[in-house]
């Protein structure tokens, strides 16, 4: 790439063609268990008493259209069983164990894929908002993977589920200052994230304050990663998973109080108003616009794109988002279908879910076009236009497939091996094809809707206030 392709101060608005930015090699990896919507109840009633306010957080649990989450314990887990929530030093001392171990085991794939050499890393940028602590879990993967220790990191906090695409946009402006250069960048971009252990600080706040705090029901573990390279210097001849074309960042206004994740004696407390469904949905339409509007490839002689030209990989925050958007954009559960399949899988993974949501739409045939679409505390909308392989690719070692890997439950856990059925999601009234996912969601269960709209509603018959209703 030459000098001229880094937009300049006359057109920061603007991308020119042919950024030589790739996805060379994608890596998930969730944790050993699944635990269904029995897990949540099951950990309520040990060590709750009845309220108006746990009861209808715990109705709307059965509702939010997540079939499992995935988790690094079952319902007995240890550190979710003690008397009182774990504390932050306790969080603490699993991440290091655990989100180290996710992390490094799906930069290890995305590796894998890539055909590259750690030798070959020029920079990492991590990303992960359930730990904070100093030295960063960055610092530990890298270690773990036998990085050199001079290699250049970054380690992103404070935004949220849109996190992992954060992430991306960042390694992007990283290596096109390296094209700048002449220089080769190979960017380990990581996300990693453990929110199943934050569930008795979270019912502890239920309890006490009487408030139907939703995110309860949503969040999940997971670790994702990805190699991107500014292509100076490649001698493997690898095969782009994903081209990035452009990508858009903006602040919705006014909003800093409606989505966060604020810190708290006992780990962190979600914090998702009524507002934020519209808000975000209201949003993507003119950043789309914008967007593709500074993408010359996607300009021709007659009329631009319009959403329904691309698949989409948007960040599942909830049902409500997915919904929003969808009948904002006017898409089709066609469109949305890998986000549909994680958030019934696995749920809301926070950051580390964009990129699982970008290897799972890899699996099947679609358009050559993705839009990426993710919303964090801010509000932060980021958005990104990639461009994937058109002929078929062999598979993917990204996320492992196993057409037999069947997701049972029992009390609510079920453990796994990280892989995907790929046929569909196994559930437990039976298998859904992904192009009725959508419909299964939006269609099939008004009550996911019914549920969201009653409970948005602060004059709702209980009379609670609602803390993180997506």
């Amino acid at each position: 790439m030459s000098p001229s392709a880094v937009p300049t101060a006359t057109t920061h608005n603007q991308f020119e063609n042919d950024l030589n930015l790739s996805l060379l090699g994608l890596g998930v990896e969730y944790p050993p268990f699944l635990v269904g919507p029995e897990a949540l109840e099951t950990l309520a009633n040990r060590f709750y008493p009845p309220s108006p306010a746990l009861k209808k957080v715990l109705s709307i649990n059965r509702y939010t259209g997540i079939e499992t989450r995935s988790a690094i314990g079952d319902v007995d887990h240890p550190l979710v069983n003690q008397p009182n929530a774990p504390s932050i030093k306790e969080l603490n001392g699993l991440f290091r164990e655990e989100g180290v171990r996710l992390s490094v085991n799906a930069c290890e794939k995305a590796m894998r894929e890539w055909g590259g050499s750690v030798d070959e890393i020029t920079h990492v940028v991590s990303t992960t908002c359930t730990n904070s602590a100093n030295p960063g879990f960055d610092h530990f993967v890298v270690k773990q993977l036998g990085i050199n220790s001079s290699v250049e990191k970054i380690l992103l906090h404070g935004i949220g589920c849109s996190g992992g695409m954060a992430a991306m946009r960042t390694a992007a402006h990283l290596a096109l200052g390296s094209s700048y250069r002449g220089k080769p960048a190979r960017i380990l971009i990581v996300a990693c994230e453990i929110s199943s252990v934050l569930v008795r600080s979270e019912l502890d706040s239920i309890n006490e304050e009487q408030k139907t705090r939703v995110g309860v029901c949503l969040f999940s573990d997971c670790a994702s990663a990805a190699i991107l390279s500014n292509g100076v210097g490649e001698e493997h001849g690898s095969r782009p998973v994903y081209e990035l074309l452009g990508w858009k960042h903006q602040i919705i206004d006014d909003t800093e109080e409606d989505l966060g994740f604020d810190v708290d004696p006992l780990g962190w407390k979600v914090i998702l108003t009524q507002r934020v469904p519209t808000l975000a949905s209201a949003a993507v339409s003119p950043c789309f616009q914008n967007l593709v509007q500074s993408i010359p490839e996607l300009q021709n002689d007659t009329q631009p794109p319009t959403a329904s030209d691309f698949d989409w990989a948007l960040h599942p925050g909830g049902s409500l988002i997915i919904t929003g958007v969808e009948q904002a954009m006017k898409l089709t559960p066609e469109h949305l279908r890998a986000s549909y399949e994680i958030y019934m899988q696995y749920g809301n993974s926070s950051s580390a879910t964009i990129i699982s949501v970008l290897n799972k739409l890899r699996e099947s045939e679609g358009k050559e076009h993705v839009v990426a679409c993710a919303f964090g505390p801010g509000i932060a909308l980021e958005m990104m236009v990639l461009r994937r392989q058109t002929e078929a690719s062999p598979p993917m070692n990204g996320l492992e497939i196993n057409g037999a890997n069947d997701v049972s439950s029992q009390n609510g856990t079920a453990p796994h091996d990280g892989e995907m059925n790929g046929n569909g999601i196994s559930h437990t009234n039976g298998d859904v094809d992904a192009k009725d996912m959508g419909s299964t969601i939006i269609n099939g269960s008004s009550t996911v809707n019914d549920v969201g709209a009653s409970n948005c509603d602060q004059s709702s018959s209980s009379g609670l206030p609602v803390e993180g209703l997506d």
